[in-house]
């Protein structure tokens, strides 16, 4: 697209509520959140901000910052719960995209973030390898009925998130503490992502992305031990899942003691239009203390930090950006910042209003950052900020705020913060 695209950012599960209407299926997220001890305070998506009733508004919302695009994301278990395809499922993003369209904003749908239906699972989910099929045969029925009004699609969010989180660690649904034992969990992904990539493609898509989250890695010191620590992070985090797509093949999984897989890489490396990269901030690694991994992060001090204990460095999407040309050269498509944006403890004053002078720097910083890395010959075509409203932050509940729109999740009142108002100012401008 020649238009660059730029937009807000939520995923279904965080935002839509309505878990058990209109047939939606059961997906691992409600399972797992329904679990004691699972998420923070024992929190659930049951009812979210409901978007799933409040789209109106919501895309409001949007006209009214000015955005020209919307990632979202499409619920696996609203679209095909039990393996069946679900009319009133389709229909809801049906009725969404034209209404989005309506208003001149570009819709952009994720098939799969996260949100994995529970049937699913229980035949071993992304452990087992035939889940990739499926998740083909999915992505040709959201196709065969939205491609003829949406052309630019990603097929998966965070693989590594998915793969470190829900299997590896357990903090995440599943809720699976496999450690490395969960590296197939990222071959079957990449295997999905290729077969869906084929199938987006035979029902016309015009534009299709992966969205990976993408570190900058920094090693603890210049000491042999630390470096190669920082390099074992690095394969695992960011090459493990771009190298196969751009490559075609895997990189070095030795420092893991696992083989890379050889099979199916034809699929995984079948060309894409963009690639989405989520950056939060960069990681700092060291030599191991214990056995189960060949790193350990470091943590990084001397920044501002966000409500999460994130440091804010906005030079790290620079050098991730810049990094990924260099690394990938003319193998590396246009690319979208699928993902920016920071949690803050932000609260309703007596006049009503929200003030997050930090959220605002944050933006300044990255999307100079961001025109920083333009300028340097990085092709990079669109940004979307997460999120349009304060949701449901996974195993945290809702104790974190990454909206730019304030949500009451008791009355579900929106309110714009200062942020909102500061980025519409900006986007006039560009």
């Amino acid at each position: 697209m020649s238009t660059f695209l730029w937009g807000t950012a939520t995923a279904a599960y965080q935002i839509e509520g309505a878990v058990a209407e209109d047939g939606r299926g059961t997906s691992i997220w409600d399972t797992f959140t329904h679990e004691p001890g699972r998420v923070r305070d024992g929190h659930t998506g049951d009812v979210a901000c409901d978007h799933y009733h409040r789209t109106a508004e919501d895309i409001a919302l949007m006209s009214g910052l000015g955005v020209n695009a919307y990632r979202f994301s499409i619920s696996w278990p609203r679209v095909q719960p039990g393996g069946r395809t679900n009319e009133k499922g389709l229909g809801f993003y049906d009725r969404l995209v034209d209404d989005l369209l309506a208003e001149g904003i570009t819709p952009v749908p994720t098939l799969f973030h996260w949100d994995l239906p529970q049937e699913l699972q229980d035949e071993g989910g992304w452990m087992n390898r035939d889940i990739s099929g499926k998740f083909a045969d999915y992505a040709a029925i959201v196709a065969h009925r939205l491609a003829d009004r949406v052309g630019t699609w990603i097929t998966l969010n965070e693989p590594f998130v998915h793969m470190a989180f829900g299997y590896a660690l357990g903090v995440h649904a599943p809720g699976q503490s496999l450690l490395l034992d969960a590296l197939p969990t990222a071959h079957h992904q990449l295997l999905a992502h290729g077969l869906a990539t084929q199938a987006l493609r035979a029902a016309g898509a015009r534009e299709i992305l992966i969205s990976n989250n993408c570190t900058p890695v920094w090693p603890a010191s210049d000491s042999p031990e630390d470096l190669a620590a920082a390099e074992a992070y690095d394969t695992l985090h960011n090459r493990l899942f771009n190298d196969p797509i751009l490559t075609g093949a895997y990189p070095d999984l030795s420092a893991f003691g696992k083989d890379a897989p050889q099979d199916g890489l034809d699929v995984i490396s079948t060309p894409i239009d963009g690639l989405g990269v989520n950056y939060y901030n960069p990681t700092r690694i060291a030599a191991p203390r214990q056995d189960a991994f060949p790193f350990d992060d470091a943590g990084i001090t001397g920044y501002p930090t966000t409500a999460f204990g994130w440091p804010v460095v906005p030079d790290g999407l620079h050098e991730l950006l810049t990094g990924l040309k260099q690394r990938y050269g003319q193998r590396l498509p246009p690319v979208y910042v699928t993902e920016n944006g920071c949690s803050q403890p932000d609260d309703v004053s007596p006049d009503g209003t929200v003030d997050d002078p930090e959220r605002i720097a944050f933006l300044d910083g990255h999307l100079a950052a961001l025109q920083r890395a333009r300028r340097d010959g990085v092709d990079v075509r669109g940004y979307f900020v997460w999120s349009l409203l304060d949701n449901f932050e996974w195993a945290e509940g809702y104790n974190q705020r990454f909206g730019l729109v304030h949500v009451d999740f008791e009355t579900l009142r929106r309110t714009p913060k200062s942020s909102y108002h500061w980025l519409k100012a900006y986007l006039g401008h560009q």
